[in-house]
C-alpha cells in the first residue's frame, strides 16, 4: 500500500503509521522519525553531537548526513567533548581523506574548536544542556497546531536566533540561527511534530516528565 499525503502534510504510511511528510518512505529516515527527532535531550555528548552534524548539514539534506552518521561518529570518537578537543592537523588530514563523511574542511575543524569552546560552557555553567535548554521557548509563545505551512515558516525563530548569538560569542562556529532551529527541533526543546502525526502527543509526553537541566549557581 502506498503512503498517502493529506493536506495538513501528515503521511499515511503503507504500514499504517500517520507521520510528518519531511520523512518520506525511507527506512532509515522513518526511524528517525519514529524513534529519534523531538526526543529530549539532556546528554552533553549527544547534543554536542547534534550540534556538529546540523553544521555540517548546511547545504546538504539531512538524510545524507544520517546515513553517514556512524562514520562520523566513528572519525570524532563518538563526538567525545575531551577526545574531540584534543584533535590536531594530524586528525583534520585523516578527517579530510575518509570518503564515508563531509569532507569539508571549516567544518571538521570547526568541530574541534566547538569541541573546546563547549568544555569551556561545561566548566561555567555545569553542562552544555544548561545552556541550549535555557533557550526553550515558552509553551504560551508557541503556535498550535503545529502544520506543514506553519512549520516551512519556522525556519528560525527569536530563540534559535538569541542561541546562534550566544553560542557565536562564545567562539563556537556553524551555528547559524537556522542550523540551531534545526538542532532545537531535533533533541525536543521544541515540539514540532504535526498536528495528526503519530508522534506528537507522545513527545509531548516525554516532555512534560522530563527534568530541565539547570546552569551552576
Amino acid at each position: 500500500m502506498c503512503a498517502t499525503r493529506r493536506p495538513d502534510g501528515v503521511v499515511d504510511g503503507g504500514d499504517g503509521v500517520a507521520r510528518c511528510w519531511w520523512c518520506g518512505e525511507d527506512a532509515e529516515y522513518r526511524r528517525y522519525h519514529d524513534e529519534e527527532w523531538g526526543v529530549p535531550v539532556d546528554d552533553d555528548r549527544r547534543l554536542f553531537e547534534k550540534i556538529c552534524l546540523e553544521g555540517f548539514q548546511a547545504g546538504l539534506s539531512w538524510i545524507t548526513i544520517l546515513r553517514k552518521r556512524e562514520n562520523f561518529r566513528a572519525r570524532f570518537r563518538g563526538f567525545d567533548l575531551e577526545a574531540v578537543a584534543k584533535f590536531g592537523k594530524r586528525e583534520v588530514e585523516r578527517a579530510l581523506r575518509d570518503e564515508g563523511i563531509v569532507r569539508h574542511r571549516g567544518k571538521i575543524e570547526s568541530t574541534i574548536n566547538n569541541a573546546r569552546r563547549a568544555l569551556e560552557v561545561v566548566e561555567e555553567l555545569g553542562s552544555l544542556a544548561a545552556l541550549a535548554w535555557s533557550f526553550e521557548p515558552a509553551a504560551r509563545e508557541r503556535a498550535r497546531p503545529i502544520t506543514r505551512r506553519r512549520l516551512l515558516q519556522l525556519a528560525r525563530t527569536p530563540e534559535s536566533t538569541l542561541l546562534s548569538k550566544t553560542l557565536k560569542k562564545r567562539g563556537f562556529s556553524y551555528v547559524g540561527p537556522t542550523t540551531m532551529y534545526a538542532f532545537m527541533q531535533s533533541v525536543g526543546i521544541v515540539n514540532d511534530h504535526l498536528a495528526g502525526c503519530a508522534r506528537q502527543a507522545e513527545i509531548e509526553r516525554l516532555r512534560s516528565r522530563f527534568e530541565r537541566p539547570v546552569r551552576n549557581p
